[in-house]
């Protein structure tokens, strides 16, 4: 009786290891699959400013987790913005109409006077001395270019504007609503907090990034 209950459990557990694992964590393979040229940054007109879908992948999901944004339907509109804000993360800084506007840039493509509120909520929370008070305040009197130099030096940071924006800069009814993975709230998201316009190139991408449905 014991050796056959042991039996039972033991096949129990190699069926349960069997099982698919369901990650919680965006991955490259994901970033590739909606971006296939986030692969390589191979022939990137700005190269310096290029992350592949390896670099990506973890700093996004960290910035998911600093800013505790945990569902799918908010995490794939971040994801949407950043691709089509970078051209699928080939810049980092605005470069059109050329030659671009100095200090907006980040992979969320934020304004300079959102790269500046960012770098003092860094400096004020992010527990990270190369983006400490001092260091921005020197950055803020050089101009806005150097406050994004600044930010941009780190690809935590970097990757983690659109879920700091969402989080300190919308209201809490967004991201809620985001939640539910539909269209309309993604729009909403696009107009009334981004304060954008929705394109059909817009929608699109991020018909790719929710068609995963899931990480």
């Amino acid at each position: 009786m014991l050796a056959s209950t042991i039996l039972g459990l033991l096949g129990l557990t190699a069926t349960i290891t069997a099982l698919p694992q369901k990650r919680s964590c965006i991955s490259a393979d994901d970033l590739t699959k909606i971006a296939p040229n986030t692969t390589s940054c191979q022939g990137a007109t700005y190269p310096e400013e290029c992350a592949t879908a390896e670099a990506a992948a973890p700093n996004i999901g960290l910035s998911f987790r600093e800013f505790k944004i945990p569902s799918f339907g908010a995490q794939a509109a971040l994801v949407s913005i950043m691709l089509f804000e970078t051209g699928d993360f080939k810049y980092n800084r605005n470069h059109f109409p050329a030659p671009g506007t100095p200090g907006q840039g980040t992979r969320n493509m934020q304004s300079p006077t959102f790269n500046q509120k960012y770098a003092e909520w860094i400096a004020a929370n992010g527990k990270d001395e190369s983006i400490s008070p001092a260091k921005v305040t020197a950055a803020a009197a050089q101009g806005p270019a150097e406050v994004l130099a600044l930010i941009n030096a780190s690809d935590k940071w970097s990757f983690a504007s659109a879920a700091w924006f969402l989080k300190t800069q919308c209201e809490a009814s967004v991201e809620t609503a985001l939640a539910d993975g539909t269209q309309a709230s993604y729009e909403a998201y696009l107009t009334d907090c981004v304060g954008t316009t929705v394109t059909d190139d817009r929608i699109t991408g991020w018909e790719a990034v929710v068609a995963l449905k899931q990480w």
